[in-house]
């Protein structure tokens, strides 16, 4: 298995010219990929180990020397996080969509709080210096929403640009935004917004992920339903821009906030709704990580990127 990941170059190439609607299963996977629904960038701590996190009571933590077998390793917050109940209605619920960055030997967690339908929602943020159970340092609310909110705080990710940071966040009906971060607290450095992509409100739109490649910023979302088992119809898309802040266009020209958005990944065959991505890069590769269903639950999938075209292609 060490070798599939490492080989990429003339499967590269080959597939770069391929229509991109012929998507690919993902990477065979075991141990603990089963049952993860919005899983993070997968991060590395300094002495090799994988760390991946994702939707659950607490946050779980699963780990991996190889990013193929999978190990369950507990959760973010064992005793509860009392301080999210404003936003979750109790004191230990499901806490959503974490995403993760190591950096400076610190792993950086932010994660949302919320229910189903609501508006009312808090992006959180935690900090470690192991990644384990029981090592977190609770950083408090990064950003909150209220029902009347033009955004829903949801779904966070950060980017690390040089020597600035932003927080792409949002949002379903409402859809996605961007926040300048202080990098010294991880918090905001004001509450203006920029707004990214959007769609009809009646369609959704969320899990936004922006990375930069190149010339070029890609802001890659999820559409459509997400969390129905077989009936999800989640699919993944993307947008680039030269400039962070965008306009963002899909591959058609069309502005995301115009609703564009150039299809990455979508069911196929027995990989039912990808979706709640993220996208990260190691060894000169960048890979999609995402959750699936089958007629056993939701998945971790995960599938190389390739850029050759200018334009995202899983393979």
């Amino acid at each position: 298995m060490k070798n599939l990941f490492g080989y990429c170059g003339a499967v590269a190439l080959a597939l770069s010219s391929v229509v991109i609607a012929a998507y690919p299963n993902p990477i065979a996977m075991s141990g603990a990929y089963t049952g993860v629904h919005d899983p993070s960038a997968l991060c590395q701590r300094a002495d090799g180990l994988w760390f991946l996190f994702s939707t659950a009571v607490g946050i779980a933590i699963r780990t991996s020397r190889d990013r193929v077998s999978w190990t369950n390793a507990g959760v973010v917050w064992p005793n509860g996080a009392s301080w999210t109940s404003t936003y979750t209605g109790g004191n230990n619920e499901n806490l959503w969509a974490p995403d993760c960055t190591f950096r400076n030997g610190q792993f950086y967690l932010y994660y949302s709080a919320s229910t189903f339908g609501s508006r009312k929602s808090g992006m959180f943020l935690a900090r470690s210096s192991t990644g384990v159970q029981g090592s977190w340092t609770n950083d408090g609310l990064v950003y909150g929403s209220t029902t009347s909110s033009s955004y829903n705080a949801i779904d966070p990710n950060l980017l690390i640009d040089g020597s600035k940071w932003y927080l792409v966040f949002g949002s379903w009906s409402s859809g996605i935004a961007i926040l300048d971060i202080n990098p010294s607290t991880g918090k905001p450095l004001s509450t203006s917004l920029t707004k990214l992509a959007s769609r009809s409100s009646s369609v959704g739109i969320e899990a936004p992920v922006i990375i930069k490649s190149g010339s070029y910023y890609y802001l890659f979302t999820s559409w459509d339903k997400c969390c129905a088992g077989l009936s999800s119809t989640y699919n993944i898309r993307v947008g680039r821009s030269t400039s962070v802040k965008g306009p963002y266009v899909d591959q058609a020209g069309v502005n995301l906030t115009s609703g564009g958005g150039t299809l990455v990944l979508a069911t196929h065959g027995s990989i039912v709704g990808p979706g709640g991505q993220s996208v990260f890069q190691t060894g000169g590769v960048w890979y999609l990580v995402y959750h699936y269903y089958t007629s056993s639950g939701s998945n971790l999938g995960i599938n190389r990127l390739t850029f050759s075209t200018g334009w995202p292609v899983a393979y």
